[in-house]
């Protein structure tokens, strides 16, 4: 009896063993050509469309059996990354891959920006984590969210996300996650990217909203600033806007955050829509920038990206109408490669390398992707004039907007300047969603002192 059944055992473990070979998945590892530096998103695609993307490591772990073994060509979809051209005009490579082999593939880079790697989401390091590698790391919860608003608050740097994607449903957080981090919280400006959000959460530990204003629709809040009452105490303050279907705003007003209950208080309603009031009145809105006039007068500056209102640089003022002072932004900036560029979305801020202040926006209705194209740009004062702008950056069908800069992750003086944006397939022409990608935000490394950038430089 016994006999039989170790007989019995034996067959079933060499059946098993045959039906499903123990094996590794092949590592495919994306790295600039000359750097070295890994590239976060990168896609390979084969002749049968299966879709395989770098994670912020700029890996992939490969593991389709059909695909073990054989040369494989893959196109090679890389947002600014690409590889030659073959006599057909075709930009791939053709691999062989083995379980556990590992190979590389080297993509020269096309933008004057390089991509760091991806700051929110689901699955940042999870082909690297297939491998074995990166098991350290562990995942947010969140799977995606829109455009980022920064503020400088008590010591920390605060986040906030427009509406947000969730695991557990289609509708998410839609007023406003948030989270806080060091005001530097990089250890490295080079990949891979690794930056862990300190989330505001409910009593179960999950992500939450922090600016539920009352009315239905969702809340978003703009123009997050800290500012100093008259006694010297900082507040963090915004703008909302109220909406409803079909992206209509029905209300804005000012919002102060509540230091006490982690949460955004309505403080005054400006403008509610009606046959009287059909257009929205002029308030804080964009990304902030501090500039102290030549008479020493600090002020706030707000716009997206060139400043649209400035007040006083005090709680105080900010909360008074009577200080706002609206300014009408530079339409179109002289473009590097002849002709004019317009500006959509964007942020500025003064930079002590290049002694100027600096820009970085999204082109509106730009070429290849209409709203996919950024450009870089120079000027003496906020207000400008601003001078020839350089495109830093291009999608290929595909959207990356509302753009921040972030002087926060470098020392005055850096030649190094960093910004995110929202990539999105929304507003492109019938893109694919790239998977985990997809509405989250992605962080690139501008080199100021880059040649390249050198058109922006010159005086308008």
């Amino acid at each position: 009896m016994f006999k039989h059944v170790l007989i019995l055992s034996t067959c079933l473990l060499v059946s098993l063993l045959h039906a499903a070979p123990l094996s590794s998945p092949c590592r495919i590892e994306v790295v600039e050509k000359g750097g070295g530096w890994p590239v976060p998103l990168i896609e390979l695609r084969t002749t049968h469309q299966m879709r395989f993307v770098t994670d912020n490591a700029g890996v992939i772990a490969l593991d389709a059996p059909e695909l073990m073994g054989k040369q494989v060509w893959f196109d090679v979809i890389g947002h600014g990354y690409e590889v030659p051209r073959d006599g057909f005009g075709m930009r791939g490579v053709r691999l062989t891959p083995e379980p556990g082999k590992t190979l590389r593939v080297e993509v020269n880079r096309v933008n004057i920006a390089k991509r760091l790697g991806r700051l929110t989401g689901a699955g940042l390091f999870a082909e690297s984590q297939k491998l074995g590698a990166a098991t350290d790391w562990k995942d947010s919860g969140i799977f995606g969210c829109d455009s980022v608003q920064n503020a400088v608050h008590r010591g920390r740097l605060f986040w906030a996300w427009g509406d947000t994607t969730m695991p557990n449903y289609p509708l998410g957080i839609f007023d406003m996650s948030s989270a806080t981090t060091d005001v530097n919280p990089l250890a490295s400006l080079e990949p891979p990217l690794r930056l862990k959000f300190d989330y505001f959460t409910d009593e179960k530990g999950r992500q939450r909203g922090v600016a539920k204003m009352p009315g239905s629709g969702p809340t978003w809040v703009t123009a997050y600033v800290s500012l100093p009452d008259k006694k010297g105490t900082p507040h963090l303050v915004g703008s909302y806007v109220k909406i409803k279907p079909l992206m209509e705003a029905y209300e804005s007003g000012l919002c102060v955050w509540n230091d006490a209950t982690s949460r955004f208080d309505l403080l005054r309603v400006l403008w509610t829509k009606s046959e009287a009031a059909p257009k929205q009145t002029p308030m804080p809105e964009g990304h902030p920038a501090f500039w102290k006039d030549a008479q020493g007068k600090e002020w706030v500056l707000f716009g997206n990206p060139l400043p649209t209102l400035r007040c006083p640089a005090t709680f105080e003022a900010w909360q008074d109408e009577k200080t706002w002072e609206v300014l009408k932004p530079q339409e179109s900036l002289p473009s590097a490669e002849g002709g004019r560029v317009k500006p959509h979305s964007g942020s500025i801020t003064w930079n002590e390398f290049r002694k100027r202040w600096v820009t970085v926006f999204m082109e509106n209705r730009g070429k290849p992707s209409a709203f996919g194209e950024l450009w870089y740009a120079e000027a003496d004062a906020p207000t400008g004039p601003w001078g020839a702008a350089v495109k830093i950056l291009t999608h290929e069908n595909y959207t990356f907007y509302n753009p921040r800069i972030h002087p926060e992750f470098t020392p005055a003086g850096s030649p190094v300047l960093c910004f995110e944006g929202t990539y999105t397939k929304e507003f492109a022409d019938h893109a694919q969603p790239t998977p985990r990608y997809d509405y989250n935000q992605i962080l690139y490394r501008l080199d100021l002192d880059d040649p390249k950038l050198k058109p922006a430089g010159d005086r308008p």
